[in-house]
């Protein structure tokens, strides 16, 4: 399947590659509002092609998927365009700022017969489902801690005055739509939809969260979820069962899978990936349920994106964390 992108930072050229690695996706062009960075950012990668519009690119038929890696604010309004160009469209996580541009999308996708998926990767590294397979070895879980606390050299623009998109509630920015998705994706697909959820923010002056502490309410244990941009943490994520601990390296990039036994206090290497890019995983599976109309596992994303959507929408709003699109 041809491949053309939206978006011109790094994380897609990390996807291009990505794409390449997996052989399941050519990439074939870039859409830029400037001319110039199209063209450039597509001869860098070597495609054939550059676009201004993003009707000209829903209208391209050499097109099938488009990967969009545009400010969070953006992607319901470019999904939409693309969708109506009956492209397959993998949009950057957080998917959307709210439910209303995310019935929205999908509903337009099922009348478009193509298919719209959220790239959270974290969920698709073999990591990752080797612990949701192992996960009742813990026996009865009594607590979470899965967190993404990760400094960001913006801030120090922001300190001086230069506000950067993923801290302006004008592109629905924040630490929790930026961070904070990635361990409540892992939570949501481990644990499933929480009884409740609440967050305690740390507000900026823009208004938006520079970090904040998420509390989910299950059964029998709490789940507790740190995401900062404005501070740093190598330490890593944490499922208590009665019967032991799982560690895992990272709540975005899940490579390493460790094993605590409660009563030995032994700890043991269940599994790890070297993988430098963990992109090709979400690609693979996506090409899957394109080529194979999976319909089914589909539906599981959807209704875990639908999920995540919903939880981060509700608590920001809580706490006056109010973005354009809400009000559209």
């Amino acid at each position: 399947m041809k491949l053309a992108t939206v978006g011109t930072s790094w994380i897609t050229d990390s996807f291009i590659e990505a794409a390449k690695k997996s052989g399941r996706l050519t990439f074939e062009g870039a859409y830029s509002r400037s001319e110039e960075k199209a063209r450039a950012f597509t001869e860098k990668h070597k495609g054939e092609k550059w676009f201004v519009s993003l009707e000209d690119l829903a209208s391209d038929s050499d097109i099938d998927v488009v990967y969009v890696a545009s400010p969070n604010g953006m992607h319901g309004r470019q999904a939409e365009i693309l969708l109506n160009g009956g492209k397959h469209v993998i949009c950057e996580k957080p998917i959307f700022a709210n439910l209303k541009e995310f019935k929205s999308a999908f509903k337009r996708a099922e009348e478009k017969n193509v298919f719209l998926f959220e790239a959270i990767r974290n969920i698709q590294t073999p990591v990752f489902k080797r612990l949701k397979k192992e996960l009742p070895k813990a026996g009865r879980i009594r607590s979470a801690l899965l967190h993404l606390i990760q400094y960001s050299s913006r801030y120090d623009k922001f300190l001086t005055g230069e506000v950067a998109n993923v801290f302006s509630p004008k592109f629905a920015g924040g630490a929790l739509e930026d961070l904070g998705v990635y361990p409540l994706s892992a939570a949501v697909a481990l644990f499933g939809a929480p009884d409740d959820a609440a967050y305690y923010p740390v507000k900026l002056s823009t208004g938006v969260d520079g970090s904040g502490t998420l509390i989910l309410k299950y059964d029998g244990f709490v789940c507790t979820i740190l995401c900062s941009k404005i501070a740093h943490s190598q330490s890593p994520s944490e499922i208590h069962g009665e019967k032991g601990t799982f560690m895992i390296n990272s709540s975005s990039n899940i490579s390493r899978l460790e094993w605590m036994d409660s009563h030995t206090r032994k700890v043991e290497s269940i599994d790890s990936d070297e993988t430098e890019n963990d992109m090709v995983y979400e690609i693979e599976h996506f090409a899957n349920i394109i080529e194979n109309r999976d319909i089914d596992e589909y539906r599981r994303l959807k209704k875990l994106s639908s999920e995540v959507v919903r939880i981060m929408e509700n608590v920001r709003k809580q706490n006056g964390i109010i973005f354009p699109n809400d009000e559209k």
